[in-house]
């Protein structure tokens, strides 16, 4: 496994980065199952380990805490704060007064004194940055965490992160983790070459969209809308609906420029965002240990030029063919007051 720095932290973070998200109710409730898939992996030489709060109500956390047990020191560990957590207000955003609970909440989880990456899990539009800016580097002078970034921000939002923390002197975001596949690309239009531009770090999520490139959902064959990813995200799958036509047919060139080239889809898929100069780790999220054992096998790949322009060829850099982010959406396309003037003022003349 090969290591790379984690946004001029200093910090090395293995180029797999173990993502628990199916860790739980979500996906695989057995915990000792879970604590193997982690050690099977922290034994491959993967020492990055990513979670979240929200990750089936915290489910996951109390798993990676139970699987690092005795090998915490070797293992850079993320996990992220924004999402409902419990009943009742303010359990949720980006304001100082709930990151501050949601840490301790984590670090309990977690069963751990420091975490090494705490992520902003998506923008909040009702909190200044300045706000979040400051309590994370509070955070970071108390030594609960080492670092801290964001994750799936739009890259106007981490511009301006960058700017209140350079005007108010206020520790920055080293790292962004937004989602990245062959099928969805649009990151590399801005977000990408910002983070290249400020020295952020990059670990990106989804590499086999949801499922969709591991094989498992062809053109022509029925898909079950009951079990799996399908069952949680069921429009992103059902072949009734024509946006999802575009990416059964993008699945098949793919599947077909893998046998060419000796790989299977799914090490194609992890093997593509690797190839980026702005990514530093991709995440990868199996449920079962079965699933790890076949995303390792890929680990050598190397794309070469010519198989990367087959690539742009079947989806063109920049473009999403579907919108990866179900859990936010920007205030801005929801609020049509802010898109459309009063009709008194819509006249040209």
């Amino acid at each position: 496994m090969r290591y790379r720095n984690l946004g001029g932290t200093g910090i090395e973070v293995s180029t797999y980065c173990l993502g628990t998200m199916m860790f739980g109710a979500v996906g695989n409730t057995d915990h000792d199952d879970c604590v193997r898939i982690v050690h099977t992996a922290l034994d491959e030489g993967i020492n990055f380990v990513d979670t979240a709060d929200m990750y089936s109500a915290g489910e996951s956390e109390e798993i990676v805490g139970k699987a690092l047990r005795g090998r915490r020191e070797n293992v850079v560990l993320a996990s992220k704060v924004h999402f409902q957590m419990g009943e009742g207000r303010n359990r949720s955003g980006n304001s100082r007064r709930w990151i501050v609970r949601a840490v301790e909440d984590s670090l309990r989880r977690l069963q751990t004194d420091w975490i090494d990456l705490y992520q902003v899990h998506r923008p909040d539009q009702t909190t200044d940055v300045e706000e979040t800016l400051s309590v994370l580097g509070d955070l970071v002078r108390e030594g609960k965490i080492r670092a801290f970034g964001c994750s799936t921000f739009p890259a106007e939002e981490i511009v301006e992160a960058h700017h209140v923390a350079e005007r108010r002197a206020l520790p920055r975001f080293r790292t962004e983790q937004p989602p990245y596949s062959l099928i969805v690309r649009g990151i590399e239009s801005s977000v990408l070459p910002v983070c290249r531009r400020y020295g952020m770090g990059v670990l990106t999520w989804s590499p086999l969209a949801s499922g969709f490139l591991t094989g498992k959902y062809r053109q022509g064959r029925p898909i079950d809308l009951s079990t799996g990813r399908a069952r949680l995200t069921p429009a992103r799958f059902d072949p009734a609906i024509p946006g999802n036509a575009a990416k059964l047919a993008a699945v098949e060139q793919f599947t077909e420029l893998a046998t060419e080239i000796g790989c299977t889809l799914p090490e194609l898929a992890i093997a593509f965002p690797l190839a980026h100069p702005a990514v530093t780790s991709v995440i990868i999220g199996p449920r079962t240990g079965e699933q790890l054992e076949h995303l390792l096998k890929g680990a050598s790949l190397v794309l070469d030029d010519a198989v990367l322009d087959r690539i742009d060829e079947i989806v063109p850099p920049g473009v999403n063919l579907y919108h990866p982010d179900g859990a936010w959406r920007a205030p801005a396309l929801d609020d049509t007051a802010g898109r459309r003037r009063a009709p008194a003022d819509r006249p040209a003349v």
